[in-house]
């Protein structure tokens, strides 16, 4: 059997309150780990009926996926605490700089110093330079503009950068030689129409992730970076799951928890030679050279 060694390690992940950052923060939990859970609720599109409908019906689409973003990260660590694993969450907007360190202070304090950081929490509307490509139906697709582009780098790509930073302040002040950090970009960081500034801003963080490889090797931190394909996190509908698996070598559409397993391999000892690294988890849904 492969032991990751993460019993009593202490993991820090970021919009763990549905989708990618909820799987990944219940797989830690399962290898042991202790997990502090931090998300973020936006001001809801829909009315609390419309979520709770979407819900029950669990056809993917706008609905569902606003749905499952405002469900609560303490839902998530009571999952973990029932299973006897050790969780806590804490609600705050990273776009704001100085909820950071006041975050990890609050980590210290339940759970001790972090070891883990997974970079997970994203910022995502959907916006075009083409004004032929603006719609309202199903996800709205707007013209950009420089609030919209501010708002998506001050969360997926500024927030990233300090969050490393601030890991990295309080890993050199307790003189600690073991760390693992893995951020979470997409296979569609490079290009994506009608959902431009996100693509951009997660482009970021693959060039912050290789910098803080480059720069933290030698104090015992890897740094690698994470692409999901499409995953269904509630935003899929029925048609588009088809389409995707039909296009997957695999023959089906992702789960988080797909993405949450080779998180955990790359917190584990197993992934001590890796850093620097961008890998695809998609089946096969991307293949680069």
């Amino acid at each position: 059997m492969i032991d990751p060694q993460l019993e009593g390690r202490v993991a820090f992940v970021t919009g763990a309150n549905h989708g990618i950052g909820a799987a990944t923060a219940l797989a830690l939990a399962a290898q042991g780990a202790r997990v502090y859970i931090t998300y973020y609720r936006d001001v809801a599109a829909h009315t609390a009926d419309e979520l709770v409908e979407a819900t029950a019906r669990g056809i993917g689409g706008p609905a569902l996926y606003e749905a499952r973003q405002q469900q609560s990260g303490e839902d998530i660590a009571r999952q973990i605490r029932s299973a006897s694993g050790i969780a806590v969450a804490h609600e705050a907007d990273l776009a704001d700089p100085t909820a950071i360190p006041s975050l990890f202070t609050a980590c210290e304090a339940a759970l001790g110093p972090v070891d883990i950081l997974v970079a997970n929490h994203t910022h995502c509307v959907l916006e075009t330079f083409d004004p032929a490509r603006v719609t309202d139906e199903g996800f709205p697709v707007h013209l950009t503009s420089a609030a919209s582009i501010d708002a998506h780098f001050a969360i997926n790509a500024r927030a990233v950068a300090l969050l490393m930073a601030e890991y990295l302040r309080r890993h050199c002040a307790r003189a600690a030689t073991w760390g693992r950090i893995i951020a979470i970009s997409t296979d569609a960081a490079h290009a994506h129409t009608s959902n431009i500034s996100y693509a951009a801003s997660k482009h970021a963080i693959e060039s912050y992730s290789r910098s803080a490889a480059a720069e933290m090797g030698h104090y015992g931190i890897t740094v690698n970076v994470v692409a999901p394909g499409p995953i269904q996190t509630g935003y899929l509908t029925p048609a588009e799951m088809d389409d995707i698996a039909s296009g997957t070598p695999l023959g089906r559409v992702g789960r988080p928890e797909d993405v949450a397993d080779a998180i955990v391999f790359l917190a584990s000892e197993q992934a001590r030679w890796l850093t620097g690294q961008l890998l695809y988890v998609g089946g096969g849904w991307r293949m680069p050279l």
